[in-house]
């Protein structure tokens, strides 16, 4: 699909999920058939026309100003990761790539993600995990037992049942999954990989076909994971992510847990267990 294609997807999706009772907009059944709100009412309020609106939603306006971006995030309320998204579709000028090569980790980094105490991971562009360390690759899923291409975090969840029954939550994180997806995919719409990648995943998992037509955009950085460790059971863990400055395409993540929890007491056994050589 094409990022003009894209971008209209991206404006109904968004404005079929704006409520008109928020805008003082008539809701009754008679003078409404579908929810969210109408071409000409978004028109009206981003202050643009109702053909030229509706052009861009149909794919067939292009170079679109920075003006009628502002407007369109503002009518449409859009949070920063949706507006990022937004001008990644629409700007008249990006750089265009083609798949890049293998993402690889410096070896410097790798000696830091070993001497950090809790578990870490890196991903890379596509949700692949490029690197762990001893208590990041203990934490559910047994990634050095898993071939290079297929250490990927969307296929994982969407596309192994061992996934499913490792994260209680496993909904709530699949959303963020998705979510993040089509945000990274966003910075890269002319990345014939993420397409591919889509299209895999879009084949094999109904649910993930149902998310990602939602068109929800949002790169989570932070928040609590539930997951069933197979050694010490139960771990409720916050997670941080960083990017990495000389290498935005990759992402640092780091997982604590509260302090004097039951999950910190766990974590600690799961490093004890990690760190005997009897394990290794």
């Amino acid at each position: 699909m094409t990022e003009t294609a894209e971008l209209g997807d991206f404006l109904k999706a968004r404005r079929a999920a704006l409520d008109p009772a928020d805008l003082g907009l008539p809701t009754g059944f008679n003078q409404r058939r579908v929810a969210g709100l109408r071409r000409e009412e978004l028109a009206q309020l981003a202050g643009i026309s109702v053909d030229y609106y509706t052009r861009l939603e149909q794919g067939r306006a292009r170079n679109v100003s920075d003006s009628v971006l502002d407007s369109l995030s503002r009518a449409l309320r859009l949070h920063r990761d949706e507006e990022a998204y937004l001008r990644n579709l629409a700007a008249p000028k990006r750089r265009r790539v083609a798949r890049p090569k293998a993402q690889r980790i410096r070896p410097e980094l790798q000696l830091m993600l070993n001497a950090i105490q809790s578990p870490a991971i890196v991903l890379g562009r596509y949700g692949d995990v490029l690197a762990w360390n001893a208590l990041g690759g203990s934490l559910s899923i047994d990634f050095a037992a898993r071939p290079a291409g297929e250490r990927n975090v969307p296929k994982i969840f969407f596309l192994d049942e061992e996934a499913r029954a490792l994260h209680p939550e496993w909904e709530t994180v699949a959303k963020e999954i998705v979510a993040n997806l089509r945000s990274e995919s966003g910075r890269y719409p002319d990345d014939p990989y993420f397409a591919q990648l889509v299209g895999e995943l879009s084949l094999g998992s109904e649910e993930f076909r149902k998310l990602w037509a939602k068109h929800t955009v949002r790169e989570k950085a932070h928040a609590w994971k539930v997951m069933i460790n197979p050694i010490v059971g139960e771990l409720r863990l916050r997670y941080e992510t960083l990017r990495l400055p000389a290498d935005p395409d990759q992402a640092l993540v780091i997982y604590t847990a509260e302090p004097g929890s039951d999950s910190e007491r766990a974590l600690r056994l799961l490093a004890s267990w990690v760190a005997d050589p009897a394990h290794a």
